[in-house]
């Protein structure tokens, strides 16, 4: 098992300035690489405090990996409804590059109403814009040379560039919550599942479904595991619960993400705070 850092910010300009967010968020993931943190992640969301500081996972991703030698850095997630998959690939390539082949690319379908809105995307698209975009991203990062024709995007002899470091392309994760189909299709087409866990009893069946669904389609191993829990952090246990009782802290700035590969636990180290938005 290993653990991560996910940056999902829930603030606004009245609670936080952006730059003073992103200032401790970048100084966690410091922390975080020199007690053994595996990986660091972030969302992409706009326009609303909810994930609203994150509008492009990269550039914070770009920034950490500046700051990080050994940390993988997870897109968590892109979304290919909101992207032109030309320029999701260029960005990408450049920022497995700049961290020297550390990207791990997670994509997502988007499901806020005023994002849809605010991007003249009708929300009965979701599924068909995903599926082309995410299709287009794999074969422009994969492949030199290359043509596709869709409903949403097309090209006709394509380079991206810069070429990603690693080879034939970044390691894939896709999102899913709580649909069997969803959970099936990731294991079917072999990639890495990123989850957020629900009850035990609701989250087995569907990591089995994945599971099952993913050897069955003839890919090595049963694929890897991404689950968020969420997690505030402060001096005492009773500050933390008193903190969380009343509402104060909606979105944690910092989640731990563990990656399934072996057992074993970690704790947070002492010195870590981190603060509620």
């Amino acid at each position: 098992m290993e653990f991560g850092f996910n940056f999902f910010p829930d603030v606004s300009p009245q609670v936080k300035s952006g730059q003073q967010y992103f200032r401790e968020a970048l100084n966690l993931v410091e922390l975080g690489e020199r007690y053994g943190y595996t990986h660091v992640r972030t969302v992409e969301h706009y326009f609303q405090p909810y994930g609203g500081y994150s509008p492009n996972p990269a550039v914070f991703l770009a920034a950490a990996a500046q700051r990080t030698r050994t940390m993988r850095l997870v897109t968590g997630a892109v979304l290919p409804v909101f992207n032109n998959p030309l320029k999701l690939a260029g960005e990408l390539g450049m920022l497995d590059a700049m961290s020297n082949g550390r990207l791990d690319i997670g994509v997502a379908r988007a499901f806020l109403p005023h994002e849809f809105a605010a991007f003249g995307v009708p929300m009965d698209e979701s599924r068909e814009r995903f599926e082309e975009g995410f299709a287009a991203l794999r074969v422009l990062l994969s492949t030199e040379n290359t043509s596709f024709t869709g409903q949403f995007h097309h090209c006709h002899h394509i380079t991206s560039l810069p070429r990603p470091v690693q080879q034939p392309h970044p390691p894939f994760w896709v999102a899913a919550l709580a649909t069997e189909e969803s959970f099936y299709r990731a294991g079917s087409n072999g990639y890495n599942l990123m989850a957020i866990p629900l009850s035990g009893a609701v989250m087995r069946p569907l990591l089995q479904t994945y599971r099952q669904a993913y050897r069955a389609a003839g890919h090595p191993g049963q694929g890897k595991v991404m689950l968020a829990f969420h997690m505030y952090c402060a001096p005492t246990d009773r500050e933390a619960h008193d903190t969380t009782r009343l509402g104060h802290c909606s979105i944690p700035t910092c989640s731990g993400w563990s990656r399934l590969r072996q057992t074993g636990t970690r704790r947070l180290p002492k010195t870590t705070r981190a603060t509620p938005r």
